[in-house]
């Protein structure tokens, strides 16, 4: 029961858990690696711990023994760094680094070494922007084929069953109607600010892949509703939408509280 009820809780958890950590993953210059960098908001004038992951493009798991270094600067100017080479046999580094001020900094990460042999330098840079006047703006795809990266990565294709009927519900009712339309404007800001995210975690942790998998089922379930009616109006998918909005808050809510309330019962008699 309490197993259950963790993965009904975990839609809940996953946004304040990943909405407020930045990451980005990138190539090195000859594609050798994939560096991921990901931190947490950046305050000024304080210091912040960039955590940097070295993966394996070819088996997306964490590599082992590398050789690095890496330099912070800003306007051309070093901040931090360079450090001499460096060597980590878990392939993953915290590096605390003093952010002074607002502005856009460049974190250069070279590589010069996998499982203790020299290789030719390879160098990867990140933009890091730091204050609210510097921040990007998140992009959205336009492309409207694009699917769900957070089920794409839980089931493991794009042609998978499940991410085709998110896909065809998309693009076959909920974008034919203003109102959907609107929605997904505003869900898809939302949604692609932690996505990506969330994605990367599912792919290099296969526990958390599966339980991501389990729990999207009953939101699937829900949404199929929408595949055996006729929307002809904006009032009908209003009405639909609310009603499947609802429905899982109920499944995903109402459910795990309930069965807490009913455990609490039982312990107390």
């Amino acid at each position: 029961m309490r197993f259950l009820i963790v993965l009904l809780l975990i839609p809940l958890l996953i946004t304040p858990v990943f909405a407020q950590t930045n990451s980005q993953t990138l190539p090195t210059e000859k594609g050798t690696l994939d560096v991921k960098l990901s931190y947490d908001k950046i305050i000024p004038g304080q210091q912040t711990k960039l955590n940097i992951d070295f993966i394996n493009p070819q088996t997306k798991k964490i590599q082992e023994h590398i050789d690095y270094n890496i330099t912070v600067s800003k306007d051309g100017k070093s901040v931090f760094g360079p450090i001499s080479l460096t060597h980590t046999s878990i392939g993953s580094v915290k590096i605390p680094v003093p952010f002074i001020d607002e502005g856009v900094y460049t974190v250069e990460l070279g590589i010069e070494g996998i499982l203790f042999q020299p290789i030719p330098l390879e160098k990867v840079s990140f933009d890091v922007a730091v204050g609210e006047s510097y921040a990007q703006p998140t992009k959205i795809p336009e492309d409207n084929n694009n699917g769900c990266l957070i089920a794409t990565a839980a089931f493991g294709s794009e042609l998978a069953p499940q991410v085709q009927q998110l896909r065809e519900l998309r693009d076959n009712t909920i974008l034919t109607t203003q109102s959907g339309t609107a929605f997904m404007t505003g869900f898809n800001q939302l949604y692609y600010s932690f996505s990506p995210t969330i994605a990367d975690f599912e792919r290099e942790h296969p526990i958390f892949k599966e339980a991501v998998k389990i729990t999207l089922t009953p939101m699937l379930t829900s949404l199929s509703i929408l595949n055996h009616v006729n929307i002809d109006s904006e009032q009908e998918m209003l009405g639909y939408g609310i009603s499947i909005v609802l429905l899982n808050i109920g499944m995903y809510i109402g459910i795990p509280i309930f069965g807490i309330l009913k455990i609490h019962q039982f312990k107390r008699k």
